[in-house]
């Protein structure tokens, strides 16, 4: 599933110009009409499927939404790893609304799942559209933070990388600190590759020698 996340900035952008696009899972066809008429407008697109089970995996790649809302009594196992598998592969901003409130282990496993709103009893109709609009901002910042921790991660990684591979030189070329770094940089620069690809080829022959 080709992987297509929404950024604060791309939210901005896209509200602007485009309509956002709504998938709606809800087997109940007067409850589903009603949200559908209180979203009704030139802001979205809503496109109403009449399940939450395990075709809703198809339908999100299918149909690329902007924003999942879901209106359920009580979350299965099978929605709740339909919602792992979004959030996993084609991460979306989720609205999850409940007539009864469920016990924290459920709630705990929908926030893991990636739901950015999870509602309990009635709204009221105002209130729908503020709902979508918190939970689209709410899931664009976690997003980005998402996004800032895996460069920092893959930094991290890549400088413990070059360290090893340093050592590994010093130790075994008999090269100083300074010129470990320049050898595994000007190879980088030679093979168009990042000192990390170049470390961890050093280390991969370190590992059969």
């Amino acid at each position: 599933m080709k992987k297509n996340t929404l950024t604060l900035s791309s939210v901005t952008k896209q509200a602007a110009h485009t309509k956002l696009k709504v998938l709606l899972a809800e087997n109940n066809q007067a409850k589903a009409t009603v949200l559908m008429n209180v979203l009704s407008n030139d802001h979205y697109d809503i496109f109403h499927i009449a399940h939450s089970g395990m075709p809703l995996l198809k339908d999100v790649e299918q149909l690329d939404p902007d924003i999942i809302i879901i209106d359920i009594e009580s979350p299965d196992r099978d929605m709740l790893e339909n919602l792992n598998q979004i959030s996993q592969f084609a991460p979306k901003p989720i609205v999850v609304f409940s007539e009864h409130q469920n016990p924290s282990t459920t709630i705990n496993q929908l926030v893991k799942s990636g739901v950015s709103a999870y509602v309990i009893g009635e709204v009221s109709h105002q209130r729908v559209r503020s709902i979508i609009d918190v939970a689209i901002a709410r899931f664009a910042v976690f997003q980005d933070l998402k996004q800032e921790l895996a460069a920092t991660k893959q930094k991290l990684s890549s400088q413990k990388n070059i360290e090893k591979a340093k050592l590994w030189l010093m130790e075994n070329k008999q090269l100083s600190e300074t010129q470990a770094y320049h050898f595994i940089r000007k190879t980088a620069m030679d093979n168009s590759q990042k000192m990390d690809d170049v470390a961890r080829n050093i280390l991969s022959v370190a590992s059969i020698l």
